[in-house]
């Protein structure tokens, strides 16, 4: 369905309908409340572990990148999940390879994480 609105009234509506999003997602599932919550956790420790400014957007970038392949998971299982309630062995396929993706994001967050750390680490011996 194409928006209506023209211009910046779009993009008002556009976040609008972005911030409904974050919070049907927070409300309806647990996986990214928990990120949600590790990337608050983390966040101050990028700017201990992060020695420029660059550094310190990697670190928050590869959290935020688990966050958005969650999102993008959960509208992948709400979409099949509202076909219907059967198995099917291509919606059992499609969520699997979304988890595999946020699988992925969380391992490439924490090869980042872990690169950081045992640098800062090796710096400071």
């Amino acid at each position: 369905m194409k928006s209506p609105h023209k211009g910046l009234k779009r993009v008002v509506y556009a976040a609008g309908y972005s911030w409904k999003g974050f919070k049907s997602t927070w409300k309806h599932e647990a996986a990214f409340r928990q990120e949600v919550w590790l990337f608050i956790l983390l966040l101050p420790a990028a700017f201990w572990i992060g020695e420029s400014a660059f550094e310190r957007a990697i670190l928050i970038a590869v959290l935020m990148i688990v966050l958005l392949v969650e999102l993008l998971n959960t509208a992948v299982e709400s979409v099949v999940d509202r076909i219907g309630d059967e198995y099917h062995k291509l919606s059992g396929r499609a969520k699997d390879q979304a988890s595999a993706a946020v699988f992925l994001s969380f391992f490439i967050a924490a090869v980042v994480w872990i690169g950081f750390i045992i640098s800062k680490l090796m710096g400071s011996l």
